[in-house]
């Protein structure tokens, strides 16, 4: 028997069977991520000759959230994907929900992030400089203080708008993952859709300043797949609650009525901690 073709992290996700390898492969725990709060295993996937790195994260090893009662990190996790792909972006590496050997859990290929992209900066001074937007200080020892910014960049500009419209109450720099061909992907969605207005994120860059063109034409393709009876609805009613679905329709027309990338709203804190 010939050894299964192994898929190159960095295309993976471009391929059209990407989703039915990671949802009907035989799932080999390989080991354990240990920095993750929650249980996740680093395993391959194989299927039909091919074979790709992969995270599963079962079900029965989360911890429970008094904030976000209902459902599971793993279905949330997936209902980000969703959002992700009808956006066009593809900001969310492939996911599926699936059985595995720990039992029922989300399954999400493994991204190998390039060396030496900079996304994130502690630089001194007041104002960032050109190509760099102010995200605020952050103390770095000895009583000193720096100005911590994130790239001016169009990839980190659309993922900001996706955290908008799953409300991400956990974007930190650590689930930023730049990729080969200029690919940027984000993970770890499992704090995501609440009801209430939990965004926390390191993408403040741009707050308050109108939305791109671009993203005012995908908000609009999310309103309408968002609609009763839309493709997205109908997935994510499989995924989240009914008032979760209505608040991602309700984020998606804020946005549009402000144009605007929305700004911190006092009532919760702003920015995940740890940030990185």
């Amino acid at each position: 028997m010939s050894a299964p073709e192994r898929i190159p992290p960095r295309s993976v996700t471009t391929d059209p069977a990407a989703v039915e390898l990671l949802a009907r492969g035989e799932l080999t725990v390989r080991g354990r991520i240990r920095e993750a709060s929650n249980a996740a295993l680093y395993c391959t996937v194989a299927y039909d000759g091919r074979e790709a790195a992969c995270v599963y994260k079962p079900v029965a090893g989360e911890r429970p959230l008094w904030d976000f009662p209902d459902g599971t990190l793993a279905q949330r996790e997936v209902a980000a994907y969703e959002v992700s792909e009808v956006t066009g972006w593809g900001l969310v590496p492939p996911t599926v929900l699936r059985e595995g050997p720990y039992g029922e859990g989300m399954c999400q290929l493994w991204i190998e992030p390039v060396p030496g992209a900079e996304l994130l900066a502690l630089v001194d001074g007041e104002e960032p400089e050109p190509g760099w937007k102010a995200i605020g200080f952050a103390e770095v020892g000895e009583g000193r203080t720096a100005l911590l910014v994130h790239a001016d960049d169009q990839r980190l500009r659309r993922l900001a708008v996706l955290d908008a419209v799953i409300n991400n109450a956990d974007r930190k720099g650590g689930h930023l993952l730049p990729a080969g061909e200029g690919r940027l992907y984000g993970i770890d969605h499992g704090v995501t859709f609440n009801v209430e207005n939990k965004l926390r994120t390191l993408l403040w860059g741009w707050a308050g300043e109108p939305l791109t063109a671009e993203a005012v034409t995908v908000l609009g393709v999310l309103r309408e797949a968002l609609k009763e009876g839309g493709a997205l609805a109908v997935r994510l009613a499989g995924l989240i609650t009914a008032a979760e679905v209505e608040a991602t329709r309700a984020r998606v027309e804020t946005l549009l009525e402000s144009g605007a990338h929305p700004e911190p709203s006092g009532e919760w804190p702003a920015i995940p901690w740890p940030p990185v």
